[in-house]
């Protein structure tokens, strides 16, 4: 099993490294659900750490419709992080009735290439989870990051096993969304290989109206992690 530390700075990417996990999600801006980190944080984060980098690419809040104006930004984004030497690209595009925009999806698999492509959590809000995963194993999504709309992925465990066992080898169902150390010896149970967790403690909310909302992954907490899950795999 793999643990992936979601990481909205760069103490946050150090200290998912120190802690033990085997790559981070890079962004920025948490309390928005996260967006693009900027160009000096990709860059430091790609010179300092020596797990892989995974780059959200989402240019803004809210939806996961983009104009064209957003979506050509969003290519240019996923050069520029290919371009300091990122490891994966992890974003996600719907059409206006929520369903997985497949034309954009394929042209954004491409520009990752080769790099692996993680579709987030945009997945969530999809009508037909089974219809849709089908659609990006078959574009060449690598792993699908979700919670199947639940506001812990932990509650969707069945989902996402059934799901996993659908497209069996052909791509990742990563759980995303409340993970908690705890989850572990029950995903794993459930034949999910690999955990995304931003890995805050328990009660723990963003300040949205200052500069401090930005809330470091809890060292502590990774370790536990990593313990649990060399324990699992042995």
């Amino acid at each position: 099993m793999k643990l992936e530390i979601c990481a909205s700075n760069y103490q946050s990417a150090l200290n998912a490294e120190l802690g033990g996990a085997d790559r981070i999600e890079l962004c920025r801006d948490l309390y928005l659900d996260g967006l693009t980190p900027d160009l000096s944080t990709m860059r430091a984060v790609m010179e300092k750490l020596s797990i892989p980098v995974f780059v959200l690419i989402r240019p803004r809040p809210g939806d996961f419709v983009y104009n064209q104006q957003e979506f050509t930004e969003m290519l240019n984004t996923i050069e520029l992080a290919k371009g300091l030497g990122c490891h994966g690209i992890v974003t996600g595009v719907l059409k206006k009735d929520d369903s997985i925009d497949n034309i954009r999806i394929k042209k954004l698999v491409e520009a990752s290439s080769p790099l692996p492509f993680t579709f987030h959590r945009a997945f969530d809000g999809i009508i037909d989870h089974t219809k849709g995963i089908e659609i990006l194993a078959d574009i060449g999504v690598e792993r699908v990051l979700t919670s199947l709309g639940f506001n812990s992925a932990v509650e969707a465990i069945t989902r996402l096993k059934g799901l996993q066992q659908k497209v069996e080898d052909r791509l990742i169902v990563m759980p995303g969304g409340g993970v908690m150390p705890d989850h572990v010896t029950d995903f794993k149970k459930a034949g999910l290989h690999e955990i995304h967790s931003s890995a805050r403690l328990r009660g723990i909310s963003g300040d949205l109206s200052g500069a401090n909302h930005e809330i470091v992954s809890n060292l502590q907490q990774i370790k536990t992690f990593r313990n649990l899950i060399d324990t699992i795999n042995g």
